[in-house]
């Protein structure tokens, strides 16, 4: 069975820096993208930064270019999400997900094209 793990959420203040991981098992990922996704109460889930497998690729949402980095380590089939100069509005819970390149193809940003989510970690920026 897949399973997606994360970790590393907490409290932070303003401009500071947290790392998101996510522990990936039951499969082989190599054909897979990985992505990470926030939501925070009242809102919908949405696109932060995906990665292929591979790491060949990297793509952000336009709200975390420059900030957040995110990156993958197959040996330890760990995907993480780097988090610097962190703003209140980053506030959410944080979820990881996969799915397959194919179905991904011009949907990276889509969390409907995701097969598999993780349970989600709390990061909460204070003002």
């Amino acid at each position: 069975q897949v399973q997606l793990v994360e970790s590393g959420g907490g409290l932070v203040q303003a401009g500071g820096s947290l790392r998101l991981s996510c522990a990936a098992s039951g499969r082989t990922f190599s054909n897979y993208a990985m992505g990470w996704f926030h939501q925070a109460p009242g809102k919908e889930r949405e696109f932060v930064a995906a990665i292929r497998w591979s790491g060949s690729n990297t793509y952000y949402a336009d709200s975390v270019k420059g900030r957040f980095t995110i990156s993958i380590d197959n040996a330890k089939n760990t995907v993480y999400l780097q988090m610097n100069s962190l703003k209140p509005e980053d506030t959410a819970v944080y979820y990881c997900a996969a799915g397959t390149t194919d179905s991904l193809h011009l949907g990276v940003r889509d969390p409907r094209r995701y097969a598999y989510w993780g349970q989600g970690t709390q990061v909460t920026v204070s003002s």
